[in-house]
C-alpha cells in the first residue's frame, strides 16, 4: 500500500468553505497518488482559529476555543472526504475540551466515518508552562483493513515506551504528526521516529506543519520535512528512509510499503531489535 504524510502550511482563512476547499484538495492530491493512508501533523488544525478574525487567532487562549469549537464541522468533512476516496486519514491534531482545558487531540477516520482518537501524553514546556494544554489518557491501537496502527504526536515520539506499548499491542505502523517551530526540535522528532521504526521494527509516518503563520503566535514558526521511515534492514532502504520531502516544502511525501516486509524482518532481520527488546531488563538486573 501507498503512505502519504502532508508537509503543511497554515492558511488563513475567511470562512470554512476555504478551509473545505483546501483540505478537499490535498486529500485528491494524496489519493490520486495511490496514498490508501494519509496523515495530517501536529496543530494542522490551529488555522482554522482564523475563522474568528485576526484578533481571536492571535490571543492563543481565544485560538483554543475558536478551533475546537469547529470540531464537529471538521470531522464530518475529513468524514466524507474519507469515504469519497475510500482512504484513511489522520486529521490535524486540534484542542479538544474533556474539561476547563483542552487536550491536543488527533482524530483517526476511515471511509466508514471516525474509528478513533488518540490524545497527546506527555506536553511539551510551552503546552504545559504557558499554554495549560493537558495529557490525556489512552495509548489505542486501530485495527483496520490496512495495518494496526498506533499514533505518537510529536513529543510523544521522543519516548519509547510509549510507541513499544502500542508496538506490544499489535502495532505495525506509527503515525508521529509534529508541529516545530526550529530545526532542533524538528530533529528531535525526525530522531524520535527514526529511532522508533528501528527498534519496534516497523514503519514510522513523520508529518509536520512547516512555513510561516503570522496570524496565529500559537504556531508562528513551522520547520520541518515529511517522511516515512523503516528500520534500516532487509527489504528497507539502507539508510530508512523511503520517502521524505525537502525541508519545508509543502507537499506530500509519498512512499508504497509492505506489511509482509514488517513481519519478515521481525522474524528473520539482520537484526531483531523487536524481538529481543525484553532481554534489556534481564541484562539491567544481572548482577556481575
Amino acid at each position: 500500500m501507498k503512505i502519504a504524510a502532508a508537509a503543511y502550511p497554515l492558511t488563513y482563512f475567511n470562512d470554512f468553505a476555504e478551509y473545505r476547499a483546501k483540505m478537499t484538495a490535498w486529500v485528491a492530491d494524496a489519493a490520486g497518488q495511490g496514498a490508501s493512508l494519509l496523515v495530517f501533523p501536529e496543530y494542522g488544525a490551529m488555522e482554522l482559529a482564523s475563522l474568528g478574525g485576526r484578533a481571536v487567532a492571535a490571543d492563543i487562549e481565544a485560538a483554543l476555543h475558536e478551533v475546537a469549537r469547529h470540531g464537529p464541522a471538521v470531522d464530518a468533512l475529513h468524514c466524507a472526504l474519507a469515504a469519497q476516496h475510500g482512504v484513511y486519514i489522520l486529521g490535524a491534531s486540534a484542542p479538544f475540551f474533556i474539561g476547563e482545558r483542552p487536550v491536543n487531540r488527533a482524530v483517526f477516520y476511515g471511509p466508514d466515518g471516525i474509528i478513533g482518537h488518540q490524545d497527546k501524553q506527555i506536553m511539551t514546556r510551552f503546552e504545559r508552562e504557558t499554554w495549560d494544554v493537558v495529557a490525556g489518557t489512552g495509548l489505542p491501537v486501530f485495527d483496520t483493513p490496512i495495518g494496526k496502527i498506533g499514533v505518537v504526536i510529536c513529543y510523544d515520539s521522543e519516548f519509547p515506551l510509549l510507541a513499544r506499548a502500542m508496538v506490544e499491542a499489535g502495532a505495525e505502523i506509527l503515525l508521529a504528526p509534529s508541529c516545530t517551530d526550529s530545526f532542533a526540535g524538528f530533529t528531535r522528532v525526525r530522531v524520535g521516529s527514526m529511532a522508533r521504526a528501528l527498534e519496534n521494527q516497523c514503519i514510522v509516518v513523520h508529518a509536520p506543519t512547516v512555513g510561516q503563520c503570522d496570524f496565529c503566535p500559537a504556531v508562528d514558526e513551522n520547520i520541518g520535512a515529511a517522511a516515512i521511515y523503516g528500520p534500516p534492514d532487509h527489504g528497507f532502504p539502507a539508510n530508512g528512509i523511503f520517502a521524505e520531502t525537502p525541508l519545508n516544502a509543502p507537499g506530500w511525501a509519498v512512499a508504497e510499503v509492505s506489511l509482509a516486509d514488517v513481519h519478515r524482518v521481525r522474524r528473520d532481520g539482520g537484526v531483531l531489535n523487536h524481538l529481543h527488546w525484553p532481554e534489556q531488563m534481564a541484562r539491567i538486573t544481572a548482577k556481575a
